[in-house]
């Protein structure tokens, strides 16, 4: 039979452990984030592209501006 697991040891478990990689030039953790963009298309519609990006101090400007 499985140990079950408390929602304190779930608490704690998931402090330790951090989200997403680090940034090989600052050392902050990198964050991915949703960008849409909406492009024009040749019959004057809208096209809307989503990709992720990763996020952190280094890049933050580039990527918000």
């Amino acid at each position: 039979m499985a140990k079950t697991t408390s929602f304190a040891e779930k608490a704690a478990k998931a402090l330790q452990g951090k989200k997403g990689s680090d940034c090989p030039k600052c050392g902050e953790t990198m964050q991915n984030v949703l960008v849409i963009s909406a492009e024009k298309g040749e019959r004057a519609h809208y096209k809307y592209n989503q990709h992720f990006v990763k996020v952190c101090k280094c890049n933050e400007k580039e990527v918000y501006a």
